[in-house]
């Protein structure tokens, strides 16, 4: 079973109040709370028809954008890794998932460098790599402890770029399986996914390029018919899940959850 698409458990974070005040890159409009509340628990039935333990964690009023909890931390069959990431309003959210990974995990360890900077939305893992992303909210000193704290996890860390302007590398890609990748044009084009098979979004609709596999679902946003058409030729089933509000803070499906099998 691939490490990377099939997990048994996943944590969530429901939306606080305070998500109007969220993070973005453009101003699209504010959140319809009540809106988002519904995708989420979707998205959170959803995961759990697979089979899957899902532990929903109480929203944060502290931490506007704290219901994107896969920036908090990178959860791998061996341990997890508690992230540092690059928003400084977003510190205190990787303290206030760390207990909740010590429990399910006995190896948990932390970016702690003053200068790291690492962000769960910048961090691709397949079967044999771990792809992150530099961008606005993870640089070079935080991608260098990652690699040092999985190596004897067995795991090799590859450096790449996000494209400009985009706020995360997995904003612009996902995978799909092992050898799979769904991408961005202007992503894939760099030639960062040599050696995977691609299946490129539909022009339009590059917003559709943060899926995830969950076990035999791919779980994408709904509204982009032909990029889940290309996804279901290619022999995958696809779910499709409202993402209109979180689309407004920059979130995707991948943000919204941690997914693992703890050892």
């Amino acid at each position: 079973m691939s490490f990377s698409t099939h997990f048994t458990h996943a944590i969530t974070r429901r939306p606080a109040g305070s998500i109007i005040r969220g993070l973005r890159a453009v101003d699209t409009g504010t959140p319809d709370l009540a809106l988002m509340q519904e995708h989420h628990a979707a998205y959170i039935a959803t995961l759990r028809e697979t089979g899957a333990t899902v532990i929903e964690l109480p929203s944060l009023d502290a931490y506007p954008d704290s219901v994107f909890v896969e920036d908090t931390a990178l959860c791998l069959p061996q341990g997890a890794v508690v992230m540092r990431p690059g928003a400084p309003s977003r510190l205190g959210e990787a303290a206030e998932m760390a207990p909740h990974l010590r429990a399910l995990y006995s190896q948990v360890v932390e970016i702690t460098g003053a200068d790291s900077f690492i962000e769960g939305g910048d961090i691709l893992v397949t079967e044999r790599e771990i792809l992150v992303g530099r961008s606005a909210r993870t640089n070079a000193a935080g991608i260098a402890e990652l690699t040092r704290l999985v190596a004897p996890w067995g795991h090799t860390v590859r450096e790449v770029h996000t494209p400009p302007g985009v706020l995360h590398f997995k904003t612009d890609c996902s995978l799909l399986d092992g050898d799979t990748v769904l991408s961005t044009k202007r992503l894939s084009a760099s030639g960062c996914f040599a050696g995977y098979k691609v299946i490129d979004v539909a022009e339009g609709e590059e917003a559709a390029a943060n899926t995830i596999r969950f076990n035999d679902l791919v779980l994408m946003p709904a509204g982009f018919p032909k990029t889940r058409d290309a996804i279901a030729a290619a022999g995958f089933t696809t779910r499709e899940i409202g993402n209109t509000e979180c689309a407004k803070l920059d979130g995707g499906m991948s943000c919204l959850s941690l997914r693992f099998t703890p050892a």
